[in-house]
């Protein structure tokens, strides 16, 4: 069931708008039908009222968990169903929080990321991403919804905007613990500002040299990336939540002194916050994670150049369910070595381009 149906059955019914609300909040923060001041059967008409359970069962058949798995810091990894056979994954995060998925799959590709292996299969409908944080309350209370799981939030916008218009009103959850995360997309920034719920930003940035950026992230919008983060920093200002700014730390790649110095003249006297993302690693890519050490040395001169910085110790990393590790499990990890040599290759060529 999509939202768009859903709402005609509705209509259907008699329903108006004030009960389109009842109903999106007994669905989106799992009330039972005897919750609120007022019970459903002395509030909804009576067609509708009939149709209730008919709706609210479609409702349920959106998704299905198929796996969970329990990490050691209290993360679970969902493996969650779809209607039509498809699968995607949640990750249920420490202290209430959620990572949920907006594709089946991801377009970008990103050299260092499991989502994209298979490439895109298909977007996720506005109800089914809601479906995760409803199938996520069932398990344990959700106070925080992030969208840095499978996809790219841009490339299917109108679906996750709605999404994340009907969480911050019907679902209950604060505006500044929505979380957008995305490559870098002007017409997704300029949606976002514009929109009547405007959730934190996260952008996936990782290299500020335009040609190592475009290796890494090949299908992402051939934006500046010097460009993106004044943009991306002039949304957080208006919004008043600061930007969050994601760095995956590749060894060799994008972890060198002049690589933290060259970000932190671009964060002087800018309301943003850098997320050190040690690379977890994925079979068959090019890559490695930095030493601890060198993990340590890079946020510390991070913080002694007056940048305000976590490092971020992805959750579940050992069921992985850590940045980068997602997919669908009953799909095949598709074998990249070959096209781990090329991106080496690539990324070798472009090591001596300056910053």
């Amino acid at each position: 069931m999509r939202l768009q149906e859903f709402r005609q059955r509705l209509r259907q019914g008699g329903g108006r708008d004030c009960h389109e609300q009842r109903l999106l909040r007994h669905w989106l923060q799992g009330r039972a039908d005897d919750q609120g001041r007022q019970r459903l059967q002395h509030f909804l008409p009576p067609r509708l009222l009939d149709d209730w359970p008919a709706i609210r069962a479609a409702l349920r058949q959106l998704t299905e968990l198929q796996q969970q798995v329990v990490a050691c810091d209290g993360a679970v990894r969902l493996l969650v169903g779809l209607a039509d056979g498809e699968s995607v994954e949640a990750v249920l995060l420490p202290r209430g929080g959620l990572c949920v998925s907006s594709q089946v799959g991801c377009a970008v590709a990103c050299g260092f990321c499991m989502t994209g292996v298979g490439g895109l299969r298909r977007q996720l409908h506005s109800a089914e991403i809601l479906a995760q944080v409803v199938l996520a309350r069932s398990l344990r209370p959700v106070h925080k919804v992030v969208f840095m799981g499978m996809g790219e939030p841009s490339h299917n916008l109108e679906a996750v905007l709605e999404a994340i218009d009907l969480l911050g009103t019907a679902g209950g959850i604060a505006h500044k613990s929505l979380v957008f995360s995305t490559v870098g997309d002007e017409r997704a920034l300029r949606r976002l500002q514009a929109s009547r719920v405007k959730p934190a930003l996260a952008l996936s940035l990782h290299t500020l040299n335009p040609r190592l950026r475009s290796t890494l992230l090949p299908h992402a919008p051939r934006h500046d990336p010097h460009d993106l983060l004044q943009q991306a920093c002039e949304y957080a200002e208006a919004t008043g939540y600061p930007l969050q700014l994601q760095w995956t730390l590749l060894a060799g790649v994008n972890d060198a002194p002049e690589d933290v110095e060259t970000l932190a003249e671009q964060l002087r006297g800018r309301s943003a916050m850098v997320n050190l993302i040690p690379y977890n690693r994925v079979p068959g890519l090019p890559f490695e994670r930095p030493s601890p050490q060198r993990v340590l040395a890079v946020a510390r001169k991070l913080s002694s150049l007056g940048v305000l910085t976590r490092l971020r110790r992805s959750a579940g990393q050992d069921v992985e369910a850590g940045c980068g590790q997602l997919r669908a499990r009953d799909l095949p990890i598709v074998d990249r070595r070959q096209a781990g040599a090329v991106l080496s290759a690539a990324l070798n060529a472009g090591a001596s381009d300056p910053m």
